[in-house]
């Protein structure tokens, strides 16, 4: 261990994975090292007994359940949409050899007390009970207006700079009732709050049209897709692609301690009495705690069952979103995970088995230009990984100056979904 490297990175989670990935490409000499005896730090996938082991703290799942290993269990879950940053990424580095999709059956939103599906095609729009039909027309032309949206040709913008003009002054100029707008900035634009309405409304079209370009993809249900075997997949084929550029791994790695010099800039990493050295550190949270504040807090439900959820045409694989103006609620902060999340576990039906769990956010506040550690932001609660790849992409650009070239050829993932 007692070499020099240009980066250690410290955590298998999914962001620090495709950074090692990446920068593994780029021809740095990457050590990349884990506390944990497995792949995926906070957004690994579990078997059974390694759930029981973290909530329940023994390691004797029902014998009912069946075997343990027939068992992911992810712990941060997240879809990825079709078109979405991710799947370029994947592309981009060609890791989609590593991994096998399946395409998520639908999309669902919860609306006046029940769960209807999001409509994927023009004869679902005009047969859904989301909206009437003097409603289903207004709505059309205004998803008309997004879907010829575009930025660089002033044509598609009918007269309005999307910079300057909020999404609720834009919604307005079609005059869609309050239902319709819920609908469309938590079920098509995916915000989870109503902040949007009063900010450009570039962001929300930008949002529906991603939607409806990965929606359109594969021709399925919804815009999602699916590592066949769990997200903790993910990490794992992000650190073959290290592995095959070099890169050296070290799992079940106690206390990495990050080394500084006099002037603070970090020079090495030890573990074991033994330091690496190196130029740059690229970490989660977890590792350099002193670097990073608290910005919020995560409720989940993991939920195990033996029938497809209530309503929804039963479907193996699906998304139902509660937007919370719905449930009467202004904001999502989450105290009592079992109080906060009951109006989403009363739409399972039965369940077998159910573990609750918060945790915490954190982003860092260190300077990365003074002492050279580039640390990850905690996982949000979006239920896609658009903003997870976004902060990748930003950390990659700070650490080497330049972008990751993203525009690929999406018709290159296709074969690897079927």
């Amino acid at each position: 261990m007692d070499e020099e490297y240009d980066v250690i990175v410290l955590g298998t989670g999914l962001k620090e994975c495709i950074l090692s990935g990446l920068l593994s490409v780029d021809r740095c000499k990457v050590l990349h090292m884990d506390r944990n005896d497995y792949y995926g730090g906070e957004s690994t996938s579990l078997n059974l007994i390694q759930l029981w082991k973290r909530f329940r703290g023994d390691d004797k799942p029902p014998a009912h359940l069946g075997p343990s290993r027939d068992y992911n269990v992810d712990m941060i879950p997240k879809f990825m949409m079709a078109n979405g940053t991710l799947v370029r990424v994947l592309i981009h580095t060609d890791v989609t050899k590593y991994l096998s999709f399946k395409a998520v059956d639908g999309s669902y939103v919860f609306n006046k007390g029940k769960v209807h599906k999001v409509p994927a095609t023009d004869m679902e729009a005009l047969r859904s009970p989301l909206m009437g039909l003097f409603e289903k027309r207004r709505a059309r032309n205004f998803f008309i207006y997004v879907q010829n949206y575009k930025e660089d040709d002033p044509r598609t913008h009918e007269g309005l700079d999307l910079t300057r003009v909020t999404t609720r002054e834009l919604i307005s100029k079609y005059g869609l009732d309050e239902n319709t707008v819920d609908f469309i900035g938590h079920a098509l634009a995916l915000h989870r709050d109503d902040r949007h309405l009063n900010q450009p409304a570039l962001d929300t079209v930008q949002r529906m049209k991603l939607y409806a370009e990965s929606l359109a993809r594969f021709g399925g249900g919804s815009p999602y897709i699916y590592p066949l075997y769990g997200l903790g997949e993910l990490p794992q084929a992000f650190a073959r692609l290290s592995a095959v550029y070099g890169g050296t791994y070290m799992l079940n790695k106690p206390e990495c301690k990050v080394e500084f010099d006099e002037e603070g800039k970090v020079c090495g990493v030890t573990s074991e009495g033994e330091t690496a050295k190196c130029k740059k550190v690229v970490c989660d949270p977890s590792y350099l705690p002193n670097k990073v504040r608290k910005i919020g807090k995560v409720a989940r439900a993991i939920a195990i069952m033996s029938h497809p959820i209530p309503n929804t045409d039963d479907s193996h694989s699906v998304q139902v979103i509660l937007p919370q103006k719905q449930l009467g609620r202004r904001s999502d902060i989450p105290d009592h995970p079992e109080v906060e999340l009951r109006p989403g576990v009363a739409l399972l039906g039965p369940v077998d088995e159910i573990f609750y769990e918060t945790y915490d956010r954190y982003e860092p506040v260190n300077e990365p230009t003074l002492d050279n550690c580039f640390i990850s932001t905690s996982y949000d609660a979006t239920t896609h990984f658009e903003t997870t790849v976004r902060d990748v992409l930003r950390m990659y650009t700070m650490i080497t100056g330049k972008a990751v070239d993203l525009s690929v050829d999406l018709n290159a993932a296709s074969a690897a979904e079927e």
